[in-house]
């Protein structure tokens, strides 16, 4: 206990030197009070006790994070959440929680406060590692032993727990496969199809974009999903995604200034503590502790490919700050050195020596080849976008300056959706109430029937996919169905698998900045969508990455992956297209089905010869409509997108 007051005294509580995990916390709720903090370790405010109600300001919607709205409705949940720094932090604090009830008469000690027939808690985890799937395996059997107890009193379990992650997490080494467990793009892609470039693109936009499902664990599991397509986003590309103010009054709503964040609070990645770090947490004999018996068989594997997680070695020049919309890349050749230079592989100074003749235009279309990551990434801190960024400046900057990323949004965070400082979000609710107000969002995912509604009809023109888009979704959708069987859990080095589904957006997102950098592309623009780049060049992210050279880029051929001439095929996955996402299309298909019925019920009224001969017209009809549907093997649903 001395040793951890003074770790508090000495950093307010907010930071860990022993690993990357800050605070366990149990939060319960209250029949009169609500939802609220009954437990933390360490304390989350320096001087309180273990069992303090007192919160941070910066973290005054942690009960209701992790506490989820409607949790009543479930007997067990989980949730991804995001906090924003405390004051002195730099970077996004991820937040697991695990939800359970329990019948209160099963309680061995019934606490005086326990007034109603259930008893509802959640135990949460706040790390300074996105790792996210990695921690819920963890705190799920955790939380599952300490409600086995039937006495909350009994904390031991969670200190230990503290101490255990710090353990394992803290000085050794992450592996790329344990920042995305749990996290399955071939589900998504079964669950989207063709959908899923538009959910891309959206976020490329920089839109507006509200996920809505429940129970939560689908809701921040699909969402996350579509982060991880983006290359290196998960790792490193959220340490800004929680940049806002929490509302302290009503009136704050009227006179809410604007907030601009200085580079000191954006130039750190998600970074873990490096093996060589001197202070290490207590190394305790935990032979015979309950930890270390429920999570020996959970441990990862450190075989593979292993990326360390570490801080930048320096921040962003305090210029950036006014003058990233118009930084041209000629102040930065100074900033950059020879060995930096080397390391960044990023656009050449003369595009044209770019190779054209590797694909021509007139081609058959290409079957995009996950290529093999047989080295490591090397990441080095942006001089613009204050991210660990590779070669190729992954990730993109779309979750800095107010643009957020709010994997579960409670109620109370309903203001956000229209603050003036937050210029755009990806963010996930349950709560109806969020659904409902449409024009505080640019679109709406509806995760339950696969639905995406945008409100505006130009962003729709922006989003319909190209033939070429269609070609490279289809791709996948038949990649995934024909190996569904026969694809491992992870799905590494397999086509159709997890990782293979990430390398084809990686070489679609590739392709497309490629593309977008080359004098006379107009041939290669239009394959990608012409609108939608010309939209794209304007938001932050691409800006920011445009202001910097990254020669690696040479290496990317600038044509779509799936580009060509037009054949059969490509009339029918339009015509599929059409039919299953425009009001007109979908007019068409309940007139089949409609007259199909019709015909059926006639033929059962004027005889069974009639009755035959009209079932085998709407067989034939169906038939005939069904090779239109087919490619994109879509449910018909009642959607704008």
């Amino acid at each position: 206990m001395d040793a951890q007051a003074a770790e508090e005294a000495a950093g307010g509580g907010n930071r860990v030197p022993g690993g990357p995990v800050l605070h366990i916390v149990v939060v319960g709720f209250h029949h009169k009070k609500g939802c609220q903090v009954e437990f933390s370790y360490p304390s989350l405010m320096p001087g309180e006790e273990h069992d303090s109600h007192i919160l941070p300001e910066e973290w005054k919607y942690l009960p209701f994070l992790a506490l989820p709205d409607g949790a009543h409705n479930f007997q067990e949940d989980t949730v991804f959440f995001h906090l924003p720094p405390r004051c002195g932090d730099q970077k996004t604090v991820y937040g697991v929680s695990c939800y359970r009830q329990i019948e209160a008469k099963a309680l061995k000690v019934r606490q005086a406060d326990v007034t109603r027939e259930t008893v509802q808690k959640s135990v949460c985890v706040l790390s300074q590692l996105p790792l996210y799937g990695l921690l819920q395996a963890k705190l799920q059997l955790i939380t599952h032993a300490y409600f086995e107890e039937k006495d909350f009193s009994q904390i031991s379990i969670l200190k230990e727990l503290y101490e255990h992650m710090n353990g394992s997490l803290g000085g050794s080494a992450i592996e790329g496969s344990q920042l995305y467990l749990g996290l399955s793009p071939r589900d998504l892609v079964l669950h989207f199809r063709h959908k899923i470039l538009i959910l891309f693109k959206l976020i490329l936009l920089e839109k507006k974009v509200l996920f809505y499902v429940s129970p939560v664990n689908r809701l921040v599991g699909a969402l996350m999903t579509v982060l991880s397509l983006f290359p290196g986003m998960i790792e490193h590309g959220l340490t800004d995604s929680s940049q806002y103010r929490p509302r302290k009054s009503m009136s704050e709503d009227i006179e809410y200034p604007l907030v601009t964040y200085s580079d000191d609070c954006t130039s750190l990645a998600a970074s873990g503590l490096n093996a060589k770090q001197e202070n290490q947490g207590p190394n305790r004999n935990t032979e015979n502790s309950k930890i270390d018996t429920l999570l020996c068989e959970h441990e990862a594997d450190t075989n593979g490919s292993i990326e360390k997680l570490k801080p930048p070695s320096h921040t962003s020049p305090e210029s950036v700050e006014s003058d990233w919309e118009t930084l041209d890349p000629s102040i930065l050749e100074e900033c950059i050195s020879r060995d930096e230079e080397v390391i960044w592989s990023t656009a050449p100074e003369h595009p044209d020596l770019l190779p054209t003749d590797t694909i021509s235009s007139g081609s058959a279309p290409i079957t995009v080849q996950p290529q093999s990551n047989t080295g490591q990434s090397v990441y080095i801190p942006g001089l613009i976008s204050g991210l660990e960024e590779d070669q190729y400046g992954m990730p993109l900057a779309i979750f800095t300056k107010g643009y957020l990323c709010l994997p579960y949004m409670a109620l109370q965070q309903h203001h956000l959706l229209s603050d003036v400082s937050v210029r755009g979000f990806v963010a996930g609710a349950t709560n109806i109430l969020f659904r409902q107000q449409k024009h505080l969002s640019d679109a709406i995912v509806e995760v339950e029937e696969a639905r995406i509604q945008v409100h505006d009809p130009e962003l729709r023109k922006i989003l319909n996919p190209t033939t070429a888009d269609l070609r490279f979704t289809d791709h996948l959708v038949k990649h995934v169905m024909e190996n569904r069987d026969d694809v491992f859990l992870d799905g590494t080095g397999w086509e159709g698998g997890d990782e293979w589904i990430r390398a084809q957006f990686a070489l679609y997102l590739h392709s497309l900045l490629s593309a977008s950098v080359q004098p006379d592309n107009e041939k290669m623009v239009s394959d990608y969508g012409s609108a939608f780049i010309g939209a794209w060049k304007s938001t932050h992210s691409y800006r920011v990455w445009n202001s910097n050279k990254h020669p690696a880029l040479a290496e990317v051929n600038p044509c779509h992956p799936f580009q060509g001439h037009y054949s059969v095929a490509d009339v029918r996955l339009r015509l599929s297209h059409s039919v299953q996402n425009s009001d007109r299309g979908k007019k068409i298909g309940n007139a089949v089905v409609t007259t199909s019925r019709s015909m059926v019920q006639t033929g059962k009224a004027v005889g069974q010869s009639v009755g035959g001969a009209l079932i085998s017209a709407k067989s034939a009809m169906s038939s005939w409509f069904s090779t239109f549907t087919q490619p994109s093997a879509l449910e018909p649903q009642d959607e704008k997108q």
